[in-house]
């Protein structure tokens, strides 16, 4: 056996950062209050400010004023995040947190899990136009006690936005990179959008509608893709005690796949993915101390892969998958805390021409307490108890501590364990490449976290340090073995031994917008540190054990002069398996009374790089747009 400790030093030429003026528009203003923010764990509803986790938060300002396309480039502004995209324009994508493998972050959608069960390649495969989007939440830690299995290292929330207006907006863009099409004789690889929004509001009713459509033909050869998205959130509040939501969301989403899965001989792949997803929940508040919150939910997906391009039949996986969830959420508030208790169930299927017919079920209780009856001491502790049809009984208790040295400093601790359970890939796929194994146990965690956090209403800021160490660390090898000519060494997964890990992590929000200036400032700074150590067998190569993050810099700076905007993101990557990379967005807009005008430019250095597989990222990409809003 061979130890591999991860470990580098990072050198001041590496972690320079260009710091690019930036703005917003003028009418985009940072009137979120991150103290006011109330972060939904599903039980308990906790302010930012109260907050003893590892939380970072994706405002509607933040959402507007970067120069991005899609939730997946959003979320590479976030630290901590790690988002490897086999492909541009919001096509696929995985991601982790904190040194995580892909399976091991959970998704939801208004609190409400949307977790692929056939593969977390298709989790971020979401039915919502960032045009319904309010912000974006990332619980980073072990979440397991608060949203059940597969949130082993943490949790993304994505909120949609509370309809407050009767409002129209449009937004249309295109770009490219000048770059010759390697597909055809003339032309040039480009891309194009268009988002549609409809708000509409009644005394007791309000209605959200938004389509949202990309297509392009590419950054390379046979990576063309073409997306679209229907989303529609319902409200229906007879009184201040009751509430009623639906959502209801689809996308249609098709892409060349050179080099996402098998290269160098899947040059003609292409893949359709579809997900259908409906949620129906609901809160009533009983009496003044007493809630409940009950909820449906149903997530289906298809998914058609083409090996050798469409033109054949040879190659082609076809996968249909479908999770039913059925949960009840009560909240208990006494003098001397509040309560948190609930049931859910979750019932997942899958059919498919190479994993096969298989189902299972997953039942989960928890319970949970919050109190501040200690003066300045925060504590909340609980505990869910899981039963899974193939996996059996497990229990994750957790706990989290806040202590209020003043009004803005907090000194934070909280330690926790979390689980994943293998997907239907990883237990019984069945092909030439990739084979799965039935014989999977699941993987099983413990983490602790110390730092000090500081909050005002201009700044944010913390830092800490985690430990976390998994049991039973799933990854797929094969043999470092030459084969005879014509002969394919399989992938195949096994439980593996310990991963542990250890992690630094500071980020710094950094907000001035006087209302009465003329100019006005906005940035964030953020750097995250991981040293993993795997256990690894000599002559045994590893898919993903080794692949996160070691070093992680991010700098976005906006100002805001009158009507015009400039902003810039900027990030620095290195990965333990990969050279080290910077890219440097910048946008530029003006605001006329209803209409923003911006122009971006993406990678402006044109930096070769890959995120996933063997992929290459776009190169230098220039865009124009125009956004339109109305309230009527």
């Amino acid at each position: 056996m061979k130890k591999i400790m991860l470990n580098k030093k990072i050198t001041l030429t590496k972690l320079a950062v260009v710091l690019s003026i930036g703005a917003a528009s003028a009418q985009i203003k940072d009137t979120t209050a991150l103290s006011e923010v109330i972060i939904n764990q599903n039980r308990l509803q906790i302010p930012f400010s109260k907050q003893s986790k590892n939380i970072q938060i994706l405002t509607q300002e933040d959402i507007q004023r970067l120069p991005n396309r899609s939730i997946n480039e959003l979320l590479t502004n976030i630290p901590g995040v790690d988002i490897r995209q086999r492909g541009p324009f919001g096509s696929q994508a995985d991601i982790s947190i904190d040194g995580g493998s892909f399976e091991q972050t959970a998704i939801l959608l208004n609190g409400v899990k949307i977790t692929d069960p056939q593969s977390a390649h298709h989790n971020m495969n979401l039915p919502v136009p960032l045009e319904a989007i309010e912000r974006i939440e990332i619980i980073r830690g072990p979440a397991s006690r608060i949203f059940g299995i597969n949130a082993l290292t943490g949790a993304i929330n994505i909120v949609t936005k509370k309809i407050e207006s009767n409002q129209i907006s449009a937004q249309v863009y295109s770009g490219s990179s000048f770059k010759d099409n390697e597909q055809t004789s003339t032309g040039k690889y480009y891309g194009k959008g268009v988002q549609l929004g409809s708000q509409f509001l009644t005394k007791q009713t309000s209605h959200g509608l938004y389509f949202g459509h990309e297509d392009s033909n590419g950054q390379r050869y046979n990576t063309a893709s073409n997306n679209n998205k229907l989303y529609y959130d319902g409200t229906y509040q007879p009184n201040a005690s009751n509430m009623v939501k639906a959502n209801v969301g689809y996308i249609n989403n098709q892409f060349g796949a050179n080099g996402y899965y098998a290269a160098p001989n899947d040059k003609e792949a292409y893949e359709h993915v579809k997900t259908a997803f409906a949620s129906l929940q609901s809160k009533h508040q009983l009496t003044s101390t007493f809630s409940i919150s009950p909820r449906l939910s149903n997530r289906y997906n298809e998914d058609e892969y083409w090996y050798l391009g469409r033109e054949t039949t040879k190659g082609r996986a076809k996968h249909y998958s479908n999770v039913f969830g059925a949960e009840i959420n009560a909240a208990l508030e006494q003098r001397y805390g509040t309560f948190g208790i609930g049931l859910e169930s979750r019932f997942e299927r899958i059919n498919s021409t190479s994993i096969g017919r298989h189902d299972r079920e997953n039942y989960g209780g928890y319970l949970e307490f919050k109190t501040e009856a200690i003066e300045k001491l925060m504590i909340n502790a609980g505990a869910y108890i899981n039963y899974n049809s193939k996996f059996g009984w497990q229990v994750f208790p957790g706990l989290d501590l806040g202590y209020d040295i003043t009004e803005h400093w907090k000194i934070v601790v909280n330690a926790g364990s979390s689980q994943r359970i293998p997907s239907f890939t990883d237990l019984y796929n069945n092909q030439t490449a990739n084979i799965g194994n039935p014989n999977l146990t699941s993987e099983n965690a413990y983490q602790i976290e110390g730092g000090i956090k500081y909050l005002s209403h201009r700044i944010v800021a913390q830092a800490g340090y985690f430990h976390r160490k998994i049991d039973d660390f799933i990854d797929w090898q094969k043999t470092d073995a030459s084969a005879a000519p014509g002969t394919v060494i399989p992938w195949q997964p096994t439980n593996i031994g310990k991963n542990k890990i250890d992690g630094l992590n500071a980020s710094f929000r950094y907000n001035i917008n006087d209302p009465s200036a003329a100019t006005r400032y906005f940035t964030t700074l953020s750097y995250n540190y991981l040293k993993p150590s795997v256990t690894l067998t000599d002559g045994v190569l590893s898919k993903y054990a080794i692949e996160s993050l070691r070093h992680q810099v991010i700098v976005n700076f906006t100002v805001n002069h009158k009507n015009w905007m400039l902003t810039t993101a900027n990030r620095f990557n290195e990965r333990i398996s990969y050279k080290s990379y910077f890219i440097a967005d910048v946008r530029a807009a003006y605001q006329f009374s209803d209409l923003n005008i911006f122009a971006d430019v993406q990678n402006i250095f044109d930096k070769s790089y890959i995120e996933a597989a063997a992929v290459p990222m776009p190169g230098r990409w220039f865009s124009l747009g125009a956004k339109y809003k109305l309230n009527y």
